[in-house]
């Protein structure tokens, strides 16, 4: 491999909007990807258009409590700029890291100019997704195939990083010292984005992901038989979700006289979900519920064990031979997992 070679590394996010007038906007545009409404272009657009239109002023609700906008911009470029640095001080390539959103500025075809001036040797495509779903990393790397349909050897990607040591690590340890500060009898909630239940029955192999995901942070967390729950949050419509639900078992846990630590495993950075949701919602809920004392971790953002973490699976990529890079080997998938990208006679980005 020759010296100086130029690695451009699109870390990618869900995006969100960046003022109150793009809350519309970013909802049309999350709601009519066909891997989140799974239904005829026709009938999506009229699917989109409707539940922007509906949800428009509650989200915008939303958002003026933190702001008037998303901050997952900014922490994305956040981590983009520390993941830039680590790998530029530690490796004898020249490494640039852009940043790509799926449903708001900056989209993938405007980050394409400056991709294309860079003048790279090799890109590598980085999900901030650590759990892979169809509607998320495949999601992304759909749309990034629409806006570079040409196949090219010198793209790379990653998958997955469910039990990447860095994130986990990251976790661990804001956990650990949460939870040595309360006194009482206390509950772990691993709380993640909730999928409808009918998507990983089709085979998406997110929930098996965050399963994995809690296990390695509670084997590297070392604590004594903890009382966990795996739980989803963020669920809306009339559909089934993945259970159980995190609202109900903050009221479970009041029931049970039980203190909640909160544990974002899906969220690498923090916005609605996060600081609207678990922060203000869930913890007057939690209030009303009884529970003794309600904690929320925060996400790893810059956290230098997930910098470290992504860092090591990008060395891996650039200097492997696969065009796929995950740490799939640890999962226990099987080729009925069909939209897995990895397995059987799976469909390639």
């Amino acid at each position: 491999m020759s010296e100086n070679k130029k690695i451009a590394i699109i870390l990618f996010n869900l995006g969100g909007p960046d003022s109150l007038d793009a809350v519309k906007p970013f909802l049309f545009n999350l709601f009519y990807d066909p891997y989140i409404i799974r239904a005829p272009k026709y009938i999506r657009l009229l699917i989109a258009k409707y539940i922007s239109w509906r949800r428009e002023e509650t989200a915008k609700d939303i958002y003026r409590q933190i702001g008037g906008k998303s901050p997952i911009l900014e922490q994305t470029q956040d981590q983009a700029y520390e993941l830039e640095r680590f790998l530029n001080e530690q490796h004898r390539h020249i490494y640039r890291v852009f940043v790509a959103m799926r449903y708001w500025h900056p989209f993938i075809d405007e980050v394409l100019e400056e991709i294309v001036s860079f003048s790279a040797d090799e890109i590598l495509l980085l999900p901030l997704y650590p759990q892979f779903s169809t509607t998320t990393t495949q999601s992304f790397y759909a749309a990034w195939n629409k806006a570079c349909p040409k196949p090219s050897s010198q793209v790379k990607t990653i998958c997955c990083y469910p039990s990447n040591p860095g994130f986990t690590e990251a976790i661990a340890r804001k956990l650990v010292l949460a939870y040595n500060e309360v006194e009482t009898e206390t509950r772990i909630l691993f709380s993640a984005h909730g999928l409808p239940k009918s998507i990983v029955e089709s085979g998406d192999p997110y929930q098996l992901q965050v399963e994995l995901t809690v296990k390695e942070i509670l084997r590297r967390a070392g604590l004594d038989d903890p009382d966990y729950v795996i739980c989803y949050q963020s669920r809306v419509g009339p559909v089934e979700w993945l259970k159980p639900y995190t609202d109900e078992e903050i009221k479970r846990a009041g029931i049970d006289k039980r203190s909640v630590i909160i544990v974002p495993v899906a969220f690498v950075s923090e916005h609605s979900e996060t600081l609207v949701e678990l922060d203000i919602e869930y913890k007057h809920l939690a209030r009303t519920a009884g529970v003794q004392t309600y904690k929320r971790i925060e996400t790893v953002q810059t956290d230098g064990h997930f910098i470290k973490g992504l860092a090591n699976m990008v060395t891996h990529s650039i200097e492997g031979d696969k065009n796929i890079i995950t740490d799939c080997e640890q999962l226990p998938c099987d080729n009925t997992r069909a939209d897995c990208p990895l397995r059987g006679d799976c469909p390639s980005f």
